[in-house]
C-alpha cells in the first residue's frame, strides 16, 4: 500500500493521534451509560416512578447506536469523496460539541420537557458522530501505514476505543468516592461531560495536523475517485466483502457486549457476586483487552487473517466457558480468569485488519462504514436480548452464546485461508 517498509515517525504520530483521539471519543460516548440514574432523575418528570425514568433513560442511551449507521454511511460517502481527513476530524467535533453540550444541559426542573428532547437531540448527534469515527479511524491509519502493519495500526486505533470505555468506568468510579451521591446529583454528573468535550475539543485542534492518507490522494490524482453513488458500488459489487464484515463485526460485537459490558451483571445476578468485586473484575478483563487489542493486531500482521482466526476464535470461546465455569467452581479465580478472557476478546483488534482489506480504496470507507454499523446496530440490539432470555435454560448462556459466534470465525478463518476473493 505504501513503498516504505517501516513506519516512518509521520506514521507513528497519525497512529498515536488516532488512537487517542478515538479513546476520548469512546469515553464520550460510553459516559453516558454511568451516569444513567442521575440523568433519569433529572431529566425526566419527577412524578414518573423511577422504572419509567430508568426505561426512558436508557431509551435515549439506545437511541445512539441507532444513530450510528446512517451518521457513519454518510459521513462515509463523503470520505470517499472528498477525503478520509475531512470526515475525521468532523465526527470527534460532532461528539466533543454534543458532549460538551450534555455537561451543560438545563434539567427538568430549569426548562420542563424541553431537556429531555435536547438530551434524546445531542444523544442522536453522539450516535452520528461514533458511526463515523470508528470506521474512519480504522481507513486512516490502514491507509497512512506499510502494507505490513495495518493490523498493527487498526489493533492500536481499537485498543484506544477499548481504553475509552476503562476511563470512563474510572471517572465514574473516583466521583463516587470524592462527592456524595447528592453532590454528584447536584453538580458532579456535570464533570465527565464537561471534560469529555473539552478533550474533544483538543483532539479536534490536534487532528488539524494530520495529513491526508497516501491512498486517497493517489486516487484524486489519477481522478479514480468513485463517480458512482459509494453504498451502490458496495452492495451491488462486493456482497461477499460486506457478508464476510459483518460477520466478523458479529464475533467483535458480541464478545465486547457480553464479556465486558453485560458481564458484571451476570457476575452479580448468576454468581453472587458483590458490585464492587464484579466492576473491579470487570476493569481489569478491559486492561487486558487493550493489550490484547494490539498483539492481536501484531499476530494478524504475521499469522495473516486466515490463520489467526483459526487460532483465536476458538480461544475465545474456549476462554468464555472458563470464566464461568471457574468461577462457579471457583470464586477465588474471578480476578485471572477476567484478565485472560479480557485478552481473549482482544481479538476484535484484528477484525478491521480483513474489513479494510476486503474493499477496494475507492469504495474502502463506505463498504467498511455500512457492513460495520449496520452489523453492530443489529447484534448490539439483539444480543441482550437473547442472552438474558437463555439464561432462563442455562447460567451458562452467555459462555454459549459467545462461543457460536467465535465458531463462526472460525469459518471466516477456513473462508481467509483458502483465499477466496473478496468482492
Amino acid at each position: 500500500m505504501q513503498p516504505s517498509q517501516s513506519m516512518t515517525r509521520q506514521d507513528i504520530r497519525t497512529l498515536a493521534l488516532a488512537a487517542l483521539g478515538g479513546a476520548l471519543e469512546f469515553y464520550d460516548f460510553i459516559i453516558f451509560v454511568y451516569f444513567a440514574t442521575v440523568v433519569g432523575q433529572l431529566f425526566f418528570p419527577p412524578e414518573l416512578p423511577d422504572w419509567m425514568k430508568q426505561l426512558q433513560t436508557f431509551g435515549v442511551f439506545a437511541a445512539g447506536y441507532l444513530a450510528r449507521p446512517l451518521g457513519g454511511i454518510i459521513m462515509a460517502h463523503f470520505g470517499d469523496r472528498l477525503g478520509r481527513k475531512r470526515m475525521f476530524t468532523l465526527s470527534i467535533l460532532m461528539m466533543a460539541l454534543s458532549t460538551l453540550g450534555m455537561g451543560l444541559l438545563p434539567t427538568y426542573a430549569q426548562i420542563g420537557l424541553a431537556a429531555p428532547v435536547a438530551l434524546l437531540a445531542l444523544r442522536l448527534l453522539q450516535g452520528a458522530a461514533i458511526g463515523g469515527e470508528v470506521p474512519g479511524a480504522w481507513v486512516f491509519v490502514s491507509e497512512h501505514v506499510p502494507d505490513h502493519r495495518i493490523g498493527l495500526a487498526c489493533g492500536t486505533v481499537t485498543a484506544g476505543l477499548t481504553l475509552g470505555i476503562l476511563i470512563g468506568s474510572l471517572m465514574a468510579t473516583g466521583l463516587n468516592l470524592v462527592y456524595s451521591p447528592a453532590e454528584v446529583q447536584d453538580f458532579g454528573w456535570r464533570i465527565p461531560f464537561l471534560l469529555g468535550g473539552v478533550f474533544g475539543l483538543i483532539s479536534v485542534y490536534l487532528r488539524r495536523w494530520l495529513e491526508e492518507t497516501p491512498v486517497f490522494k493517489a486516487l484524486q490524482e489519477r481522478k479514480a475517485v468513485s463517480a458512482d453513488l459509494p453504498l451502490r458500488v458496495v452492495t451491488r459489487d462486493h456482497r461477499s466483502a460486506v457478508a464476510i464484515s459483518m460477520a466478523l463485526t458479529g464475533l467483535l460485537s458480541v464478545a465486547i457486549i457480553v464479556l465486558i459490558l453485560m458481564t458484571p451483571a451476570i457476575l452479580q445476578k448468576s454468581y453472587g457476586f458483590a458490585p464492587a468485586v464484579a466492576l473491579q473484575a470487570n476493569s481489569v478483563a478491559t486492561f487486558f483487552l487493550t493489550i490484547g487489542c494490539i498483539l492481536a493486531g501484531l499476530g494478524i500482521d504475521r499469522l495473516g487473517g486466515g490463520r489467526f482466526f483459526l487460532l483465536a476464535s476458538p480461544a475465545l470461546g474456549i476462554m468464555a466457558l472458563a470464566l464461568f465455569i471457574g468461577v462457579a467452581a471457583h470464586p477465588g479465580w474471578l480476578f485471572p480468569l477476567s484478565a485472560l478472557c479480557g485478552l481473549s476478546v482482544g481479538i476484535v483488534g484484528a477484525v478491521p485488519y480483513v474489513m479494510v482489506r476486503a474493499f477496494p480504496a475507492a469504495v474502502r470507507f463506505t463498504g467498511l462504514s455500512f457492513s460495520y454499523n449496520v452489523a453492530y446496530a443489529v447484534f448490539g440490539g439483539l444480543t441482550p436480548i437473547a442472552v438474558t432470555l437463555m439464561q432462563q435454560i442455562s447460567p451458562l448462556a452467555p459462555a454459549f452464546y459467545v462461543l457460536a459466534f467465535a465458531l463462526v470465525g472460525t469459518v471466516i478463518g477456513l473462508v481467509l485461508l483458502r483465499g477466496q476473493r473478496l468482492g
